[in-house]
């Protein structure tokens, strides 16, 4: 893993807006979901971008976060907020909360929570994988 000279800690995650949170914990979080993808034997680009798509849209991640968001710890809810509420240009409800979800995933990766985010990931999964099996 490469190393940078600066570690995030809490004082200066204070410092990122929501929007920097959720730039971060998308790609993260999109990252992590193609490994998975890739992991269930799928071999063809344009089914690999099919079923990625199906976790990271912003319709997935607001069922996702919709679902987990009585389970966030106080500061988790504090950061969901903050990516939530932070002045995008689109109004979109599902894009706003979808943001937050993505938020809370970069604090967490940014602050080396590997364990939580690993939960949260898991979560995120079987809601999705809950969602494909009642459609």
């Amino acid at each position: 893993m490469i190393s940078f000279p600066h570690e995030f800690n809490e004082v200066d995650i204070q410092n990122l807006t929501g929007a920097d949170l959720a730039f971060i914990g998308d790609a993260y979080y999109e990252l992590i979901i193609r490994d998975y993808v890739l992991h269930q034997g799928l071999t063809k680009l344009g089914k690999l971008h099919d079923a990625c798509v199906q976790y990271v849209s912003r319709s997935s991640q607001y069922k996702i976060i919709t679902s987990i968001e009585k389970e966030l710890t106080e500061e988790e809810r504090n950061i969901y907020l903050r990516g939530r509420n932070y002045h995008y240009k689109t109004k979109s409800k599902e894009y706003i909360h979808a943001s937050g979800f993505e938020a809370v995933i970069g604090y967490l990766y940014l602050l080396h929570r590997q364990e939580r985010l690993d939960t949260m990931i898991r979560k995120a999964i079987q809601i999705i994988e809950q969602t494909k099996e009642n459609s």
